[in-house]
């Protein structure tokens, strides 16, 4: 492996971010909340290492008219929607348009929510210290709304952990999130995908594999 590229995968990538996690404090009774699918596998780490509950959260960005990579808003799991009014008066976009991409995030997130979750309960995210964890930050758009959305859930502290990040969306973060760990924050960071020599997309069965495994153990030590 190139000494430029620090994670083989997913599954190391999680490891290094748990031991982080782990020198950095103790963790009694904080839930790992996972952004699907790429976040899943690290996340499961994390969980396995700390011996915490894991469960996920379904973030859908909700892309501006004419640029879908524009988020004017974002729902989650849940029922949460938080949108971003600077950016809906900047777009102009009319109700009639954010009505519409609410409605298709939100087919897309009731389908991941069925095919991941299934008939298994929500966990309790109330007072809680929530640990929010994805697979890297590019613009870090989709974890400032997963931040959002548990502090409207009733969070107690929220924590973004990361294997790598780009140094100014970890700044922006600071600033929702009582802390931020990142392994790995290079300032040509370019895509996530650059620094890990496996990429691969995650697929739902793997998620579903996961989450039945962490749910299984019960959120007790291995």
């Amino acid at each position: 492996m190139s000494p430029t590229i620090p994670f083989p995968d997913r599954v190391q990538a999680g490891r290094a971010l748990a031991e982080q996690l782990a020198q950095s404090g103790d963790w009694p009774d904080a839930l790992v909340l996972a952004l699907p699918r790429g976040g899943v596998p690290v996340a499961f780490e994390v969980a396995e290492r700390l011996g915490l509950e894991l469960d996920i959260l379904v973030v859908r960005k909700l892309g501006a008219p004419g640029n879908r990579e524009l988020a004017m808003g974002a729902i989650a799991s849940g029922g949460v929607r938080v949108m971003n009014e600077d950016i809906v008066r900047y777009t102009q976009a009319s109700q009639a348009e954010i009505d519409g991409t609410i409605a298709r995030e939100s087919h897309e997130l009731q389908r991941r929510e069925q095919a991941y979750r299934g008939q298994h309960p929500r966990p309790a995210v109330e007072g809680r210290t929530v640990i929010l964890v994805d697979d890297g930050l590019a613009t870090g758009a989709t974890m400032r709304a997963a931040v959002r959305a548990v502090r409207a859930m009733g969070a107690g502290r929220v924590v973004v952990a990361v294997p790598v990040a780009a140094p100014e969306s970890v700044a922006q973060l600071e600033q929702l999130a009582e802390q931020v760990v990142c392994v790995h924050q290079p300032h040509d960071l370019y895509a996530i995908g650059r620094w890990y020599v496996n990429f691969d997309q995650t697929s739902d069965a793997e998620v579903v594999e996961l989450l039945q495994r962490a749910w299984n153990r019960g959120g007790q030590r291995p």
